[in-house]
């Protein structure tokens, strides 16, 4: 259901502007950085893995408790400001280091805030719009995130890449990039917090501790009850790990094959660009072929996505070629599947099920990062570790094709 986006709407799709440089800069530079500064003879993809692993790792044992707190009426937006502002300082300060293990433990702070804040996020959805334009304003925001973030990202490459030239030395110019993004992402955060208010909550209980974990409880066994429900959320569990997982490795991969980091990070931001309008067209595709279909068409091609870049991906052409496949699906795999999920769900209860929707996604950014780092310790060939993943998206993919059409 198109339409007019309104004030809420916007203010909440802003706040994918922001958070979305951050993912970019993660995605593309920051790795880069790293392998500059880690030990001679390491391998980036292994050292890079442990680290999203862990930063994943704890953020899932903490939002499923922070999560049902946020639920609580006024403290939503509490949580959302202080993940953001944490998350900006320990960005700036990314800066600072000069060793590699003292830069992972900053970044593994910067990257749970900056998830948790997108827990928050997510569940203001149902704050922001109602459930018909579930799926026109969670891709709207998937798209402008993709094509906002490219803003300040053009301005840390020129910074970076161009720096050199004019006496500014790349370390220099990635600590003005980290500065740049974190300044973005607090500034488009700010029109969510003074337009979108929290009018789905729960009241506080007289046993907080007991009535929060106990509230856990019970939405975990309602979802695995209702068995569409159940198959959305193992087939969810699988294939966005995949999905995280290509977002997350794919610059360290590049990096260990050889591939010159310049061609990497313009190929990454062709990405971005090819993303925008392939999140509102599947959006919009969602109407006419249903949602479910349409997350059957991305996962299927996620999969051949990781054949090509198990077997073909050598020279910077082929990351370019990847690149572009993953701008058409990227944004319609995440969209889709916020806010199919949204329809799966009992209204009155939206808040808990989101909070348990960003969960397991975030519990299943674990496994895939982990698989790669393994796989490719073990065998000595990151081409290894990506092949991995395709297992994922074939679990994925049968999980989400055997969902009842109907309530279970």
């Amino acid at each position: 259901m198109a339409g007019k986006l309104t004030k809420q709407e916007k203010s909440w799709i802003l706040y994918d502007v922001g958070n979305s440089a951050f993912v970019l800069l993660a995605t593309a530079l920051i790795p880069v950085y790293f392998a500059s500064i880690a030990e001679p003879g390491s391998s980036v993809v292994v050292a890079w893995g442990y680290a999203e692993t862990a930063a994943s790792l704890v953020l899932a044992l903490l939002m499923p408790v922070l999560g049902s707190l946020a639920d609580l009426k006024g403290n939503k937006k509490k949580f959302f400001i202080g993940t953001v502002g944490t998350g900006a300082i320990a960005l700036a300060a990314l800066g600072i280091p000069t060793a590699a293990m003292a830069f992972l433990v900053l970044y593994v702070i910067a990257s749970i805030m900056l998830n948790g804040s997108m827990v928050f996020y997510d569940a203001f959805l149902v704050d922001a719009t109602c459930d018909e334009r579930y799926d026109e304003v969670s891709s709207q925001g998937y798209a402008w995130g993709y094509i906002g973030s490219c803003v300040p990202f053009i301005a840390c490459l020129a910074v970076v890449l161009g720096g050199p030239t004019i006496g500014i030395p790349m370390d220099v110019g990635m600590k003005v990039a980290f500065l740049i993004t974190a300044v973005w992402w607090v500034a488009f955060s700010i029109p969510l917090i003074r337009n979108v208010h929290q009018t789905h909550f729960k009241e506080r209980p007289a046993h907080l501790i007991r009535d929060t974990f106990g509230g856990l409880a019970r939405t975990l066994k309602r979802i695995f009850k209702d068995k569409r429900l159940r198959y959305f959320m193992l087939a969810f569990f699988c294939y966005i790990d995949g999905v995280h997982t290509i977002i997350k490795m794919s610059t360290s991969y590049g990096t260990d094959l050889g591939i010159d980091a310049t061609q990497l990070v313009l190929a990454l931001l062709v990405t971005q660009f090819v993303a925008f309008p392939s999140a509102i067209a599947y959006g919009r595709l969602s109407t006419r072929f249903g949602t479910k279909r349409m997350l059957l068409v991305a996962i299927g091609a996620y999969f051949c996505i990781t054949l090509f870049a198990a077997f073909f991906l050598r020279e910077a052409v082929e990351f370019w070629i990847l690149a572009i496949c993953v701008g058409l699906f990227q944004g319609g795999i995440q969209a889709l599947s916020r806010s199919e999920f949204g329809k799966l769900i009992p209204k009155e209860h939206a808040n808990e099920y989101y909070g348990f929707f960003d969960i397991f996604g975030k519990y299943a950014a674990v496994m895939g990062t982990f698989l790669v780092s393994v796989f490719t310790q073990i065998t000595g060939n990151s081409s290894m570790g990506v092949l991995s993943i395709a297992v994922l998206f074939v679990l994925g993919f049968v999980l989400l094709w055997r969902m009842p059409e109907n309530k279970g």
